[in-house]
């Protein structure tokens, strides 16, 4: 099955300030941040760090030691001679040398073999960079221009202008192409990209750290024994719902106090003091946001829990809540510019070394050494922006936090949009709008095979199309999404009723902030598609669409859904291999080809033919009938003739798994 690898990894605290533009080896003399006055040197350090023991670390005219300078170039060694003091390296002598490490011969022996390797190894690191680059121009990779080179800048600006209309060469719907072909100025960013990272830190929150995980551990379980909506969400005359509502938001704030008391029984006792909830609005507001930030970069965990969550919030945001509570349970998400903005650290998402520092490192059709050479020049951004940008506000370690969170945005996107664009480029592939083989026609008729809608090859083929590029569009901005949907939710004043949809009693909830961005949403799948096949209407804050949180569920469930079928395209042809799957294949199919276009074609058929409704009124090609469709042909895959196919390529189901 492929494999896909993705690199989140921290780089070492030890690493010097220097800009990642090559993977030159530190300079021998200097010593890295590890104190110097430290007896025993462990080896460890010495084949991870490249600790040198020929030169002592300078110190300043104050006597405390200065930080070495790490360049690997003449250029930048003499950038800093006029910034730094006199250091005075001189070689040591045996006896210092002795000092530090044992004074034995086999020692000093050990420190200098030590240092050797430590050269080639950066030696090496410079090869394999090298290696990759070359393969990346190749293969036709775009990659993006050293800051240090402005003649590479200008090219490779060059070259993307003249390429744009080649839509081999750059796929208009990959924004990260974009984004790859934009050049630096000035040590910053080009404006596209400024913008681009700007925009997207609005929305994209803050990587949790680990005291907030040890908190989270606590929502989630109290969540977990709540029945809150059980109790709540009923029809009953034996109670006023507000009573119940207090009720059970009151149980919730006992259930974590008794929980933080068994954790940290002084926090606890602070907590519990006179048994005023109102005196621990920010304990309990900083607890629930944690909650929201964590499910929405973990779109899979709390998938219970979270519409409790939800549902509670919306609650305590009523009025009369309000008054019996006397405090409020609702805080912004921390978000990336948010953090940055208040420790006035902006100028972080303008530095030309942030895509290198966020990048996402997959393994899939690459060597070993082009990964570790991509993992080696991320993590010298990382320490290479943490180091330049750390002041009295900001902390090192609190950069590092933001720039992963960056990384972890772009790996939700590798996760969600790539089976998108998986998809688009299959569709384009095998399929042509104004001819088709025999066989091999996408064209649909009501009544027919389930499908509610009549569609001839080429106006199916561009609903197909105008569909995925819809999704990934959403796919693209649901972080956005997802903040405008609980900004919707939670907004004091935003009243809800209580109404059977059909599918049991649902909380019916106008949305205007997130209907506006879906609808922009559209108007750019339109402008991209050229024409629009089908209804443009968007359902939210109706029985089909019954609230923000409905709406963002919903759309959640489309990586679900392509990821096991891009998975099982790609099993295939390794099943092929064994001689009697291959027998099977041919048989049964004709060959592995047949049935790989088999199944992208009964999917982009009916998968996207307006089934799945509850009554003929509500199917169609509406916006939210397209995704509807496609979880009615998942309800039906058992039905298939190649189901044990996907049986054999390891595939359990498109839900998921609702278990932490």
């Amino acid at each position: 099955m492929s494999m896909f690898f993705t690199y989140h990894g921290l780089g070492s605290d030890d690493e010097e300030n220097e800009a990642p533009d090559s993977l030159a080896p530190k300079p021998v003399g200097e010593y890295d941040e590890e104190d110097s006055s430290r007896k025993n040197v462990k080896l460890e350090q010495f084949l991870d760090e490249g600790v040198s023991l020929t030169r002592k670390k300078p110190k300043s005219a104050t006597g405390t030691e200065s930080r070495g300078v790490a360049s690997g170039s003449a250029d930048a060694m003499d950038s800093t001679k006029d910034e730094m003091p006199e250091t005075g390296l001189e070689e040591e002598d045996d006896e210092e040398l002795g000092e530090l490490v044992g004074a034995t011969p086999a020692h000093k022996e050990l420190a200098r073999k030590l240092e050797e390797l430590e050269k080639q190894k950066q030696e090496l690191y410079r090869q394999l960079l090298e290696l990759s680059r070359e393969d990346d121009k190749k293969k036709g990779n775009l990659e993006a221009p050293s800051a240090a080179d402005p003649a590479s800048a200008s090219s490779a600006s060059a070259s993307s202008s003249s390429s744009a209309a080649d839509d081999e060469a750059v796929d208009p719907l990959d924004s990260r192409a974009a984004l790859a072909n934009a050049g630096s100025v000035d040590g910053h960013v080009s404006q596209e990209v400024e913008h681009w990272f700007v925009e997207r830190a609005r929305y994209i929150p803050v990587r949790l750290a680990y005291n907030e995980r040890k908190h989270l551990r606590l929502l989630v379980a109290a969540l977990g024994v709540s029945e809150y909506t059980d109790k709540v969400d009923i029809v009953s005359y034996s109670k006023s719902k507000t009573a119940r509502i207090h009720a059970q938001l009151e149980d919730i704030c006992a259930i974590l106090s008794g929980l933080v008391v068994a954790c940290d029984y002084r926090a606890g006792q602070k907590l519990l003091k006179d048994k005023n909830f109102e005196d621990n609005e920010e304990f309990f507001q900083t607890l629930f946001e944690l909650g929201r930030r964590y499910k929405i970069m973990n779109p899979d965990k709390m998938r219970s829990e979270y519409g409790k969550l939800m549902y509670l919030l919306m609650d305590s945001q009523s009025p009369h809540i309000q008054d019996l509570l006397g405090f409020s349970l609702v805080t912004p998400i921390n978000t990336v510019y948010n953090f940055l903005e208040e420790r006035d650290a902006l100028a972080v998402l303008r530095d030309e070394h942030i895509r290198a520092a966020t990048m996402e490192i997959k393994s899939h059709g690459k060597s070993r050494h082009e990964v570790q050479a991509e993992i080696y020049q991320k993590e010298r951004a990382v320490k290479y922006i943490a180091n330049r940008y750390q002041s009295a506000r900001i902390s090192k370690e609190e950069l590092e936090t933001v720039l992963y969170s960056i990384g972890d945005n772009h790996a939700y996107l590798g996760f969600n949009r790539d089976p998108i664009d998986q998809m688009i480029t299959w569709l384009k592939r095998i399929w042509q709008p104004k001819t088709f083989d025999e066989g091999r026609s996408l064209a649909i008729q009501a009544g027919r095979g389930g499908a509610r809608l009549t569609h001839s090859h080429e106006r199916q083929y561009y609903y197909v199309l105008q569909s995925l590029i819809l999704w990934r569009l959403i796919m693209n901005d649901m972080f956005k999404l997802w903040y405008l949907a609980e900004s919707d939710l939670l907004r004091a004043g935003n009243r809800y009723r209580l109404s059977n949809t059909g599918q049991g009693l649902n909380r019916v909830q106008p949305a205007p902030a997130t209907y506006r961005a879906i609808a922009e949403i559209v108007n750019r799948a339109q402008g991209e598609a050229g024409f629009w096949v089908g209804s443009s209407v968007i359902h939210m804050g109706d029985h089909n669409v019954p609230n923000s949180f409905m709406f963002i569920d919903k759309y959640n469930q489309v990586p679900r859904i392509l990821n096991p079928i891009v998975l099982v395209i790609k099993e295939i042809p390794n099943l092929a291999k064994d001689p009697k799957i291959k027998k099977y294949f041919d048989d049964a199919f004709g060959s592995p080809l047949e049935l790989q276009v088999e199944i992208l074609g009964d999917f982009f058929r009916y998968g996207f033919d307006g089934s799945g409704a509850d009554n003929f009124f509500d199917s169609g090609s509406c916006i939210d009938g397209r995704l509807t469709s496609a979880w009615n042909w998942c309800s039906k895959l058992e039905k298939k003739r190649y189901y044990p196919v996907f049986k054999l390529a390891g595939f359990q189901g498109f839900d998921g798994e609702f278990r932490e």
